[in-house]
């Protein structure tokens, strides 16, 4: 009987729908210039702050941005140069270059974040 309860519990834990969970992202703009960033899930497509929106940067200004994502989603940034999409970081603004390290797993829990800073 416990067996079957503990089968039981398995399956409705892997159809149950992924959670939300809210990652914060630290962005710290170290350019000379003013930047935008975005962020994308790629497998899923959905983007942050989305609807043609993006979150901007003035020259020196450090912003905290929270976005709520499912829990195991791979989370990237795109950041570039605002008004010269030429001068990027991440992914880019098509969201379509490779990168090191600007894509990060969302996990459930708590106070989960890191801190990303844009450099010349």
């Amino acid at each position: 009987m416990i067996r079957g309860l503990l089968l039981v519990l398995a399956f409705l834990a892997a159809i149950a729908p992924a959670r939300a969970d809210e990652m914060t992202f630290f962005v710290m703009n170290r350019a000379p210039y003013g930047v935008v960033i975005e962020f994308t899930d790629k497998a899923s497509g959905q983007v942050w702050p989305g609807d043609d929106r993006i979150y901007l940067l003035e020259k020196g200004e450090s912003k905290s941005v929270a976005i709520d994502c499912t829990g195991g989603a791979r989370i990237c940034y795109g950041a570039w140069r605002n008004g010269d999409d030429g001068t990027v970081w991440g992914v880019g603004p098509d969201r379509d270059l490779e990168c090191k390290d600007c894509c990060l797993i969302c996990a459930l829990g708590p106070g989960k974040g890191e801190t990303i800073e844009i450099e010349p």
